[in-house]
Formats: structure tokens, C-alpha cells, sequence
């Protein structure tokens, strides 16, 4: 009976042993990925800058994945933790991936300490996609035209301002509340569902301000529906004219930027695999060159561990500004 027993156990242990060696159960080998349609999952709504960067990645995204499409799905609310939260809890089989923002994927358990997961470790990281120019824009009836002035009268007047943003710790609202605290100025926060809600909002007068990515902004900014300010990092050729926020406030520094990640734990060679696909769209001419003209920004791609990076240093930057505002998602 004990050596019965005793083999039993060396037995479970093989088992074991050879059980995580290999992909989870029903998981596809890397190399055969995909063999049916890949999910995409947008923490915003339809219209915004991260919805249009799915699209674009999903119109060549076949050509290299054996003839499979890229479904995008918007599942908005809560800054981006509404898809985060569902992402988090899929299977890490490669059919389900996200479109990661610094919301979901890099601050949201210091704006929601009851998060149901941890930002940082919750997903698996794929690649960096793009980095967008983020830009101040105005409503046309405010009288200060230069970020100067409009500091000024924004300490002379505390909470006499509204902004509007893209939900509560999207980049948004954290290049606002960066801006508060380095100027120790004080405005009113409204926030919205998707970067084009919060301009539509300023456009309307319901908002004073907003700091979306520039791919949002910037059919309105054409069109005088709203006008740009200060650009939150390097000027622009687009924006002929419009200063660097870095010029009024000095270290200044916001930029908007997406990537792709995955649920927890998932295969390294199947990230690995799902990383190399995502790279040959990021490659082609015309993705780079949409991304460069529409969205005023530039392809990023690279490796996981270059990404991983990244979102930690994200996390250690901003954290602070949330730290130091108070901000909380409920």
C-alpha cells in the first residue's frame, strides 16, 4: 500500500510538472494563432483616438494573421476600467486583447483601491502602439488667448474654469491635474466617456477647456469650433503657431499613447507570437503614415519588455499626480 501510494504521488507530480511546461488547456499553439476571429476591446467610446487606432491596426491586421479578422469591441465607462476589468478575467488563449491606456493598465488601482485587479500585473503586455501629441484646446469665447493668461486668471479666480475629460484618470484629465499642481491653480473637473465626448463638450461651451489627444481636437481646431493653446510636449507642424506648455510652465510634459495588451498569464510564445503580428501592421506604410497624419502621432511598437517598461514608468510618474490631487474613481 505505501509503495502504491508513493508512486501515486511521483505520478501526480510528473503530471503536474509536464501540465505547466505546456499552453493552458484548449489554448492554441503559438505558430497556429490565430484560427478564428481576435476580439479587440476599446476601454472608450467609438469616434476617439484609441477607437480609431483599433480600426486602423484591424484594416491590415488579416494579412499577417492567417486570414483572420480583428473585431473591435467598445466597452466604455469607469476611465477605461470598465474593459479592464473584463479583459482582466478572459481567457489568455490570444482571442481577447486590449487596447491599454494609463486609466486601465497603469494608475487605475491608485484612482480605485477596491479595483478588482492590479494594473500593472493584470495583464499581459504585447507592444507599445503609438504615442499622440496632447494639446490644450479652449473654448473660442475665453478672452485669455495664451496659457500665461489663462493661469493667471485661473489663480485669481479658483474654480472659475471648467475642463472636460475623457473619464477620471485618463491622460486628459491627469495632464490637467498636472497642470493644477505645478501652477497651484484650481479648476472644475467634468468628465466624459471618450476623448470626442470632452471636445464636443468644449465645442458646445459646456466645458472651458479640455486636453484630449490631438487626433480628437483637431478636425474642430480647423474649423474654429475650438482653439488649440499649448501643445503638452513638442510643437507640432500641424499646429503652425501653437507654443509648447513647457514654454508657461516649465518640465511640463503630456502626451497621449496607446498600446495592446493581454489577460494575465498568458504563454510567452503566444505573446511573443501575437507581439510579431502586431509589429508587421505597425510596419506597414500606410498605417504609419494614418497614424502620423490623422492622429498627429507616430507608431511606437517594439518589444514586450520595451512596453513593460514603459507602463512602469507611466505608473511611477503619474501615481504622484494622483497622490498629490486626491483623485479617486468610486
Amino acid at each position: 500500500m505505501t509503495k502504491t501510494m508513493k508512486f501515486t504521488r511521483r505520478g501526480l507530480g510528473g503530471l503536474a510538472a509536464g501540465l505547466l511546461a505546456t499552453p493552458a488547456l484548449g489554448q492554441a499553439p503559438a505558430a497556429s494563432w490565430p484560427d478564428r476571429p481576435v476580439k479587440m476591446v476599446v476601454p472608450f467610446g467609438a469616434g476617439g483616438a484609441v477607437d480609431t487606432l483599433a480600426r486602423l491596426f484591424a484594416q491590415r491586421f488579416s494579412e499577417f494573421a492567417n486570414g483572420q479578422t480583428l473585431v473591435v469591441e467598445n466597452r466604455s465607462g469607469a476611465g477605461g476600467m470598465v474593459a479592464g476589468s473584463y479583459t482582466n478575467t478572459q481567457p489568455a488563449d490570444g482571442y481577447t486583447l486590449m487596447m491599454a491606456d494609463i486609466g486601465a493598465n497603469v494608475v487605475g488601482k491608485e484612482l480605485n483601491p477596491k479595483l478588482s485587479y492590479e494594473p500593472l500585473t493584470g495583464f499581459t503586455p504585447i507592444m507599445q502602439g503609438a504615442i499622440l501629441h496632447a494639446v490644450m484646446i479652449a473654448h473660442p469665447s475665453v478672452k485669455e488667448k495664451t496659457l500665461a493668461e489663462i493661469i493667471a486668471a485661473a489663480r485669481a479666480k479658483p474654480d472659475g474654469f471648467v475642463y472636460s475629460s475623457a473619464g477620471v484618470g485618463n491622460i486628459s484629465h491627469l495632464a490637467m491635474a498636472l497642470m493644477e499642481q505645478q501652477t497651484k491653480t484650481s479648476m472644475v473637473h467634468v468628465p466624459y466617456r471618450s476623448g470626442s465626448e470632452a471636445v464636443t463638450a468644449v465645442m458646445r461651451g459646456d466645458a472651458q477647456f479640455s486636453f484630449p489627444s490631438l487626433a480628437s481636437a483637431f478636425p474642430m481646431i480647423k474649423g474654429g469650433q475650438v482653439r488649440a493653446v499649448a501643445l503638452g510636449g513638442d510643437t507640432t507642424d500641424q499646429l503652425p503657431g501653437v507654443p509648447s506648455a513647457r514654454d508657461a510652465i516649465p518640465g511640463f510634459e503630456a502626451a497621449v499613447w496607446y498600446g495592446v495588451v493581454a489577460p494575465p498569464n498568458m504563454d510567452p510564445a503566444l505573446a511573443d507570437r501575437i507581439n510579431e503580428v502586431f509589429n508587421k501592421v505597425a510596419a506597414v506604410p500606410e498605417v504609419r503614415k494614418a497614424v502620423e497624419e490623422v492622429q498627429a502621432g507616430r507608431i511606437v511598437a517594439g518589444t514586450r519588455a520595451e512596453f513593460t517598461s514603459f507602463l512602469k514608468s507611466e505608473h511611477d510618474r503619474w501615481s504622484k499626480v494622483i497622490r498629490a490631487g486626491g483623485i479617486r474613481v468610486e
